[in-house]
């Protein structure tokens, strides 16, 4: 059987829950469970991160699923309710919903009472400058207060743009934004403070934190490693040596022909491609890790395959090639691909196996 595996560390998620525990104590936790997980796969992380106080999803499809599987706590669906007749699943399964502009908060209105009855918050989401979704300043003063009025408990929500950027001019902006809302409407619960924000603004901490990629043990930062962050891999992404092969100086390897070696070497190759959700595109040089020796990939990612310089390590047929994990970090391949970690674990095939470790 084809032995590309994807390991999940059960202990590690829990490492990184207590982790955010840690940075921020007196807060509520939103554990963000969206895209799978992040790609990690619902079903295999919920049991890890059952201490959560809450979890925050994208679309109702994602919080049935973790109905499904026997969750009670809290859901926030972070995005809101996409049509006037999700509000009947809202309130059959006990869910908490994000309103970002009119229409939604005329589909909560039609609602109202049952809502409220059920004790569920509404989340009011400000725009304060990242223009994706939210009420601008100064009406969603007039929002927060009207629904205050008609018995909702409400949530200040805002999402920053720039929390991984430490010197950029609109975090300060939107930090301002945020506390003069609150101030206005105060009391009211409050969240602002995804990962990024969690490690460098624990003064905002406040009533809920949303923590996502920290929990799976990459870095929000370009800068700061999970080593430095005190984080841990989630994910090991693994497959098998299928082939050995030596090749002379002048010879190509794979589509294309991008690379010619320059002297003889011995090459292994790995039964892994972008058809499991490994990136093809490398604008700088990839590496894999070989019971913790890295070793470059070379020539061209297939479908199926890649090639990597074996001529050092001598690895037999069947060795173990980790892709990304614990040795060689999803955030630097995704720096070798010019990307972000939070992709390459977003779009992962259902390919490869899936193991709890």
């Amino acid at each position: 059987m084809r032995q590309a595996t994807v390991y999940i560390d059960s202990e590690a998620l829990q490492y990184n829950l207590n982790r955010v525990k840690q940075l921020a104590p007196t807060a509520k936790i939103v554990s963000m469970v969206k895209a799978n997980a992040y790609g990690h796969g619902v079903k295999d992380c919920l049991p890890a991160l059952s201490s959560t106080d809450a979890f925050g999803v994208a679309c109702l499809e994602e919080a049935l699923e973790i109905r499904t599987l026997g969750y009670q706590q809290p859901i926030t669906l972070i995005e809101g309710i996409f049509s006037a007749d999700e509000m009947l699943s809202v309130l059959q399964y006990n869910l908490e919903i994000v309103v970002h502009h009119q229409v939604q908060l005329d589909w909560l209105l039609a609602h109202k009472d049952a809502y409220i009855a059920k004790n569920l918050k509404v989340w009011v989401k400000l725009n304060s400058g990242m223009n994706r979704l939210g009420f601008k300043t100064p009406e969603i003063i007039d929002v927060i207060q009207s629904l205050k009025a008609d018995g909702f408990s409400c949530v200040l929500a805002m999402h920053f743009a720039n929390a991984d950027a430490e010197d950029h001019p609109l975090n300060e902006q939107q930090k301002n934004q945020f506390l003069d809302v609150k101030e206005a409407c105060d009391p009211i619960m409050a969240s602002c403070c995804n990962s990024a924000a969690i490690f460098k603004w624990p003064e905002l901490n406040f009533d809920f934190v949303r923590p996502g990629i920290m929990l799976y043990g990459a870095s929000p930062f370009a800068d700061q490693s999970v080593k430095e962050l005190d984080i841990k891999p989630v994910m090991t992404f693994t497959a098998e040596i299928i082939a050995l092969n030596h090749i002379e100086a002048g010879e190509s390897v794979g589509y294309g022909s991008t690379f010619v070696a320059d002297k003889d070497m011995n090459i292994a190759i790995v039964s892994i491609g972008y058809g499991d959700g490994y990136p093809r595109a490398f604008p700088k040089q990839n590496y894999v890790t070989i019971n913790g020796q890295a070793t470059l990939v070379i020539g061209r990612v297939a479908m199926d395959m890649i090639a990597i310089d074996n001529t050092d390590l001598n690895a037999p047929l069947g060795t173990v090639v980790e892709l990304w994990g614990k040795d060689r970090l999803v955030d630097d391949v995704a720096e070798a691909n010019g990307t972000i970690g939070y992709e390459l674990l977003c779009r992962m095939s259902a390919r490869p196996l899936r193991k709890l470790k």
